[in-house]
Parts: C-alpha cells; sequence; structure tokens
C-alpha cells in the first residue's frame, strides 16, 4: 500500500522443510514464462497476458492447486510449444492475483521446489504435462568451506544493496535474517543482473555448493561494475585495471548510442570523409581539412566547439573547389537566346557577344567583369540570367542594396560566436560551380566607408581578375579562386560608385526603350508571361498594338517595361474576374476597357508644347528612372529688378538661372532690349512640381531661352526642347544623359532639340531609328539659340514692356 514499508517475504527454515516434504504431482498445469525464471521459496509478481495463461492461473486460484512454472527458451515467442519450454521449472502456488488499473492481470506467486518436464499430456485449455521431481543431492552443513562460501555470498550481496542507490536498505536487513542457505542462494539468483538463459543455467545445477560458487563469482563481477559506475559518477580514480574500465565505458557509451540511433559522431565523420574523397581539392584545402578533421574527432561530441567544427567542415566538403561547368561558345546559339529573351538592346547583345567571342578566341576562361548600367526595368538583372543560360553555366545572383558591412562580403572569423562565411563564399556553395554567372544586383546601391568598414573596398579585390584568383574569406581562412566566375554588375547611378570600382569593370550602359520596342516587348515577353502567371489560355485575352501603345502613351513615363507590366497585369485581373465568374465580357480589349480599368491617363504628351505662352520653354532633363522633360516658367512683375527663383533647386540650377539673367542684362542691345528694362522688372523663374528636388547645369540655355521669350514677349516654337550648359561668356557646353533625354523628347512628341555642338559626339553612339522624326540643332554661343527657338510673332495680350 501507499506509505507502508516495502515488503521482503522471507522464508523460514520450517518452511523450507515442509516445500521440501510436499510430493510434485506427476501432472501439473504448465505456467510459460517470459523474461523471468522462478526460484524455490522466492516470491515474485508476473503479468499475464495470454489467454491461455489467463485461465490456468484463474482456474488455479479457485482450486486453490499448485502449478508447474517453465521459462521459455526464447522470450520473444508469442506462443510457445512444449518443445519451446525449457526442462527444468519450479512448482508454485498462487497467493494473489490482481486486476490493474489499466486491465491487465498480475498475479504473484511463490516457488516450491524444482521438477523436470517428461512429455506434454494437452494443449487446452492450457498445458498440463506429466513431470517428476528434480532430485538434488543432501546439503553439507557443516563445513568450514560451506559457511565461508554463504557468509561471502551475504556480505557481497549487503555490500551491493548498500552501493546500488535503486535498492532499498531493508534488503540488507532482509539478507542478514535469512537463514536458509538454500534460500539465500535461490534469493541471491533470482535478483541477480544477469540475463535469463544464465539464470535457467543456475536453476538447473544440481550441486548447491557449486551453484553457490557461480553466484558468488556473479556477485562479484556485479560489485566491480557498481563501484566503476560509482567511481566514475564521483570522478574518483579508479583502481581498477584501466583497459578494462576503458573497455567497460567504451561498452556502455556504444550500446547507449546504438540505443538512440547510431554514434552521431562516427556517422558525421565518415559522410564528411566520403564527401571529401568526390572533392578535387587543391593541396592547401585538403591539408586544413584533414587537420580541422583530426581536430573533430578528438572532440567530444557535447562540446561548445564541436558544432562549430562540424559546420566548418561542411562548409569545406560542400565548396565546389575546382569544379566546373563545361561552357557553350556558339555565338549564334548565344545570340538566339539573347534575342529570344530580351527585345531591342542590340549594342548591349553586341558587346556581350563580343566578350564571348574573345574568350572563346584566348581559350581563357578567366572571365571579364561587366558593368549594365541604365534606369529600373529595362532588363538588366535578367540580361545576367539570359547570359547564364546562352554559356550553359549555373547562374546566382546577390542583392547589395543596403550593404553596409564588410563581414557580409568576407565573411566573420570563426572565433566570433555565430559567425558564418561571407555572402560571396555562401552563394558560390549554393551556384555548385566555381564557374557561375554572378549576378551584383544594386552595385550603386553599397554603402561606402562606415563604422562596420567599408564593403566597396572589399569589392575591389572580388572585382579584380588579378586578385580574386584567391579571395580571401575571414571564415573559410583558404584561398578561394574567383577568376573564373563571371561577374555582371548592375546599377542605375555610377555617381556613387567608387571610381577604383568603375576602373576594374566593363561598362555597358543600357537606356530605356523607344515606343515600337515597349510594344513588341509587351506582345513578345510581357502578355504571355501575365497571362500564364494568371492561369489564364491563349486566346481568352487578346491585346491589340494600338490597345498597348495607348497604354505606353497615356499610362506610363518611365525608360523601362516594369510598370507597363504592372497596368497589363491589373487589365488581366479584371478580366479573370469575369472569366471566373462566368460572364459575358470583351475578349480584345479596347480603349473603354483602359478607362474603365485603369481611369483616366495619368499623362498627355503634348501638353504645354504649342509655344503659346511667353516665357514657358521645354527642357531636356535626366533622372535615375531615365530621361523626362521639365517646363521653364518665366514670369514677369513690375518692381525694382529682383530675381526671385522656386521650384525647389538645387544650387547648381540656381547658380544657372543667375548666369542665364546676368547674361541677358549684358547682352540687351544685341536682342534689342533697353538696359534699364531689368531694374524696373522683377524676374520670377520657376520649374513645375516643386515637391520633386532639381538640381544639375542643363538646364542653363532653357532657363536663357525662357528669360529672352518674357522680355520680348515672343512665342518659342512649337515642340521644341533644348539641354545645355552655359557660361558667363555666352558658351553652351555640352551635358551627359543625352540618349535618355532624346528617347523622353521622342515619347513627348518632340520634334526639334537644341543640343550643345560638342554632344555631336554622342549621337554617333545612338542608333538611327532612335533619333526618327527628331530634327538636331547644335549651337556653340548662347546667343545663336535666339532665333533657332524663337518665332519673330509676339504672343497674344502681350506684357507692355518698353
Amino acid at each position: 500500500m501507499e506509505g507502508e514499508t516495502e515488503f521482503i517475504p522471507l522464508l523460514s527454515q520450517e518452511d523450507e522443510e515442509l516445500f521440501n516434504a510436499e510430493k510434485v504431482p506427476d501432472i501439473l498445469s504448465i505456467l510459460p514464462l517470459r523474461n523471468t525464471v522462478l526460484f524455490p521459496g522466492v516470491v515474485i509478481p508476473i503479468t499475464v497476458g495470454r489467454d491461455k495463461s489467463i485461465r490456468l492461473i484463474k482456474d488455479s486460484y479457485r482450486k486453490k492447486s499448485i502449478i508447474g512454472v517453465v521459462a521459455q527458451k526464447d522470450s520473444e515467442m508469442e506462443e510457445p510449444e512444449f518443445e519451446d519450454l525449457n526442462n527444468i521449472g519450479t512448482v508454485a502456488s498462487i497467493i494473489k492475483i490482481l486486476q490493474m488499473p489499466d486491465g491487465s492481470t498480475t498475479a504473484i506467486i511463490q516457488g516450491k521446489k524444482r521438477f523436470r518436464l517428461v512429455e506434454m499430456v494437452q494443449n487446452e485449455p492450457f498445458f498440463t504435462a506429466r513431470v517428476e521431481q528434480f532430485d538434488r543431492p543432501g546439503v553439507s552443513r557443516n563445513t568450514k568451506e560451506f559457511n565461508a562460501l554463504i557468509s561471502s555470498l551475504k556480505d557481497l550481496s549487503i555490500q551491493i544493496i548498500k552501493l546500488s542507490p535503486n535498492i532499498p536498505s531493508e534488503a540488507a536487513f532482509a539478507i542478514q535474517n535469512i537463514e536458509s542457505p538454500v534460500f539465500l542462494v535461490n534469493f541471491v539468483s533470482s535478483n541477480l543482473n544477469i540475463e535469463i538463459k544464465e539464470k535457467q543455467k543456475l536453476l538447473e545445477i544440481s550441486d548447491f555448493q557449486e551453484r553457490s560458487r557461480i553466484v558468488l563469482a556473479a556477485l562479484s563481477r556485479e560489485l566491480q561494475v557498481i563501484k566503476l559506475k560509482n567511481q566514475i559518477q564521483d570522478k574518483v580514480k579508479s583502481d581498477l585495471d584501466k583497459q578494462q574500465r576503458d573497455f567497460l565505458l567504451h561498452q556502455q557509451l556504444k550500446t547507449i548510442q546504438e540505443e538512440l540511433g547510431g554514434i552521431p559522431g562516427d556517422l558525421e565523420i565518415k559522410t564528411l570523409r566520403e564527401k571529401a574523397l568526390k572533392k578535387k581539392w587543391p593541396d592547401p584545402a585538403r591539408e586544413v581539412f584533414e587537420r580541422e578533421l583530426a581536430k573533430l574527432q578528438r572532440m567530444h561530441i557535447q562540446a561548445a566547439e564541436y558544432s562549430v567544427q562540424l559546420n566548418y567542415l561542411d562548409l569545406l566538403v560542400d565548396l565546389p573547389w575546382n569544379e566546373y561547368t563545361k561552357d557553350n561558345f556558339e555565338l549564334s546559339r548565344a545570340q538566339g537566346i539573347l534575342d529570344e529573351d530580351h527585345y531591342g538592346l542590340e549594342l548591349v547583345k553586341e558587346r556581350i557577344i563580343e566578350y564571348l567571342a574573345v574568350i572563346k578566341l584566348k581559350n581563357d576562361l578567366r572571365s571579364p567583369i561587366l558593368c549594365l548600367v541604365g534606369p529600373p526595368g529595362v532588363g538588366k538583372t535578367s540580361l545576367g540570367k539570359s547570359i547564364a543560360r546562352a554559356l550553359s553555366r549555373n547562374y546566382i545572383r546577390m542583392s547589395l542594396g543596403g550593404m553596409r558591412d564588410e563581414a557580409e562580403l568576407r565573411g566573420h572569423r570563426k572565433t566570433y560566436v555565430g559567425a558564418m562565411p561571407g555572402r560571396i563564399i555562401q552563394n558560390i556553395k549554393k551556384a555548385r560551380s566555381s564557374n557561375p554567372v554572378f549576378v551584383l544586383d544594386e552595385i550603386d546601391k553599397v554603402s561606402g566607408a562606415n563604422i562596420s568598414g567599408d564593403p566597396q573596398a572589399a569589392l575591389l579585390e572580388i572585382l579584380d581578375p588579378e586578385q580574386n584568383v584567391a579571395f580571401h574569406d575571414n571564415y573559410l581562412e583558404v584561398d578561394f579562386d574567383l577568376s573564373r566566375v563571371m561577374f555582371i554588375a548592375t546599377a542605375n547611378n555610377l555617381s556613387t560608385v567608387h571610381p577604383a570600382l568603375i576602373d576594374r569593370m566593363e561598362v555597358i550602359e543600357i537606356s530605356g526603350y523607344l515606343v515600337e520596342e515597349k510594344v513588341e516587348i509587351a506582345r513578345r515577353h510581357l502578355v504571355p508571361k501575365q497571362l500564364a502567371e494568371h492561369g489564364v489560355k491563349k486566346g481568352q485575352i487578346s491585346f491589340p498594338r494600338p490597345v498597348i501603345e495607348k497604354i505606353i502613351g497615356d499610362y506610363t513615363r518611365e525608360a523601362g517595361v516594369r510598370r507597363l507590366e504592372k497596368h497589363i497585369a491589373k487589365i488581366i485581373r479584371k478580366k479573370v474576374k469575369s472569366i471566373v465568374e462566368k460572364e459575358d465580357f470583351n475578349r480584345r480589349i479596347n480603349t473603354e476597357d483602359l478607362h474603365a480599368i485603369l481611369k483616366a491617363p495619368l499623362y498627355k504628351y503634348d501638353h504645354d508644347l504649342g509655344g503659346e505662352t511667353a516665357g514657358v520653354v521645354t527642357g531636356l532633363a535626366w533622372t535615375a528612372t531615365g530621361g523626362d522633360i521639365l517646363f521653364i516658367e518665366v514670369s514677369l512683375s513690375h518692381g525694382k529688378g529682383q530675381l526671385t527663383l522656386t521650384g525647389n533647386l538645387g544650387d547648381v540650377m540656381k547658380e544657372s538661372a543667375t548666369i542665364a539673367f546676368e547674361y541677358l542684362k549684358s547682352h540687351a542691345v544685341f536682342l534689342g532690349l533697353k538696359p534699364d528694362l531689368f531694374r524696373r522688372w522683377n524676374v520670377h523663374i520657376h520649374v513645375p512640381e516643386g515637391a520633386t528636388p532639381k538640381d544639375g547645369p542643363s538646364a542653363g540655355i532653357t532657363m536663357f531661352t525662357a528669360l529672352v521669350s518674357a522680355f520680348t514677349q515672343q512665342k518659342v516654337r512649337p515642340r521644341l526642347a533644348m539641354t545645355g550648359e552655359i557660361t558667363l561668356r555666352g558658351k553652351v557646353l555640352p551635358v551627359g544623359g543625352i540618349k535618355e533625354k532624346l528617347l523622353a523628347a521622342r515619347r513627348y512628341g518632340i520634334r526639334e532639340v537644341i543640343l550643345s555642338s560638342d554632344n555631336l559626339k554622342d549621337i554617333d553612339d545612338i542608333r538611327p531609328e532612335y533619333l526618327k522624326g527628331l530634327h538636331l540643332h547644335y549651337i556653340d554661343r548662347m546667343i545663336d539659340i535666339v532665333p533657332l527657338a524663337l518665332q519673330k510673332v509676339r504672343v497674344r495680350d502681350p506684357l507692355p514692356i518698353e
């Protein structure tokens, strides 16, 4: 019962004599035991599970008859036969039957004396067999050897009880009070920590003294094991032989690990060695691997450094050392893939094919480092993927936007907690080859020198073919060859990139697309892609060419096609809703659909381009998203000649306005203006869209033209735009971004553009179709712009400027 002291039943001398005097019946009901052996005089509980055994227990308990208990030869056998039982068993009486809470039946039985099975009598409803008494010679109790043997048994048993925390201390009291030597040996034999087969052998030994000696030897071994365990737990030096102790420890550890599913450390080391055999190691990397692997083998699996060391070795064997994909230098195939993936960009494709041709001719696998520069949405990143497909190389992309820590590229040293390799090595591991096409996206968004280092300086080594042959990662600590990696960087603007970094790359500029090119890109790529992504079958929705042109003209203002793709996706989503709901809809998109889905047009390309207002002139500007137009507005009011500038202008742009105004005042006579005119009129120069910051020198001639138009009240030529820097000497200097600006002029319907003569060199690099419909004027002096830009007709209702 709960709370009561454990009860250990003892067998007195009189009980033993009564058991020996009992006669063993010729026929006994036999109860097979799985995992234990019953010795005479010993009381044990057994759990009965088989139907036959339950019937036998209940029948015998009801009749108060004795039974024969025999251990199975194989404890795993569910339904043993007669030949599966041992020959020697124990006659037993059933003391109590208990019904357990889980529904199982437990019987408490006590052994009486041994018997031998002769033959099976019946199998049902339970085993019944003919038996005979297993005789034994008498025990000589008065010899010195016998007394010493029994005394040693008691002493060893008591020592084991005292040293074993799992055995109750009352067991020592019970051992001391056992009077019968036979019961003492049987009691100890029943509780020995040995195999069932060994216990069965003890039961079958007829010579009592021999059995006692075997039990004594088993107790001695058990005592040594217990002492050894206690010494290990207490971290005390052992007096046992070191080899025996190590053997026992290894056997115990091996057994525990096998029970847990194998030896993890050995399995991991074996896996690492198998992977290493397939590697084409450079000699330094092989030496580091062998050294670090030996270090791992000496570590305990529970050590804190074990996982760090294992992760490092995993990285070493996972990196593609000297593993290269075979390049395909068939230029016609590469050209076909580039044309298939990208419409237009002929100059870019030509440069790429030239690079491939050079690599093929030189047979030099060191790849060039390209930098694709252009506005968003023109296909810079996707070009890298196409190059990888054209070369049959693996492709990997790494975004550099916002990177401000040098360690992200070079990695951390292993000594730091949570150290890991840099993103370059991580991506090479992901690419599974040492010669992938590696796209470094948004290289212009990388931070410069800061408290965490200088990522741009780290890129100098990565993007230098002379240095990256031995790229050093702080975590890897072994030089890795990046010279065969084809790096392709992308950027929107090189002004934020370190000059030394630009010097290491071949810069290829990608400008925006013409309307005609955008239409073809939409028809060939964007529309089929969005139809597939929305699950629309071919023919269910179609986009006619005029509709695409209207989307481009009225709803997008960009150099690329990203916003165009979003509008196409929005239209398709609206139509998909009608398809799902099985509504009638027009499969062919028309202008009415555009107005219903995309609402009113966002942009008008013909606004204020007529030149009917004095002092309003169209200029051309470069932005991160490509070229654009801007308007310079000049307003005059009676005053004292003050100059006011508005429109969120930068310092350079303000200086351009001051130069234009001062030049106009100094050359008023040449333009037919009176010098004192400027003292009587205040001048206000404004650039619309005041929320957008504006700066740069390229609006100089535009401001000068607007000032001249305002003071002369002459009309500006319709659909005319201009760009150029000015000086106080009246020179017109060249500016940048000419290609993007001319594309913007075409988008907005401009027909004439005025440029500096020094920009003529930039026109030679522009394809003729980009200039179609544009008439270009080149000037060297500011004064030359007046007859080109202004009409000799005054505006309606001119100001009375005299």
